[in-house]
């Protein structure tokens, strides 16, 4: 029981990565006019929060890998589990924050970069396992 529930806060903390993620494309309006910022800044801003959350996310997959997870193939349901917690994650997010200014909608484009993250997200986990696996046997 004890591995079930390491399994699903793993997932729930996958999930929360790409939260951030989605939401600082989704709200790139409303932040700009919130800040005040130039949109050059808020690019740089979300692009560098994007590069530092990456790496972040591949190194803690390779740790919860190694100590949370280890050489067990159920591992790869958290290439699955993650999903339910985003849809949480957006839920709560959505309703504690509404778009009540019509300018703050996000450019249609959006939902295309959204749906190429939300297919490639599943592989990524896979392949990060996998690459750490092949670490972890080259080591012994």
């Amino acid at each position: 029981m004890q591995y079930f529930g390491k399994l699903n806060l793993v997932s729930a903390y996958y999930a929360f990565m790409l939260f951030i993620s989605i939401e600082l494309q989704l709200n790139f309006y409303r932040i700009w006019r919130i800040s005040e910022w130039q949109t050059g800044s808020i690019n740089l801003m979300t692009g560098v929060i994007h590069i530092v959350g990456f790496m972040l996310l591949t190194y803690l997959i390779y740790f919860f890998n190694k100590k949370w997870l280890r050489n067990r193939n159920s591992k790869y349901w958290t290439a699955i589990l993650w999903v339910p917690y985003l849809i949480v994650f957006l839920y709560i997010f959505a309703n504690l924050f509404p778009i009540t200014n019509r300018g703050d909608s996000p450019a249609p484009v959006t939902g295309l970069i959204l749906l190429a993250q939300f297919i490639s997200y599943p592989f990524y986990l896979s392949f990060v396992y996998f690459m750490s696996d092949g670490l972890r046997s080259e080591q012994k």
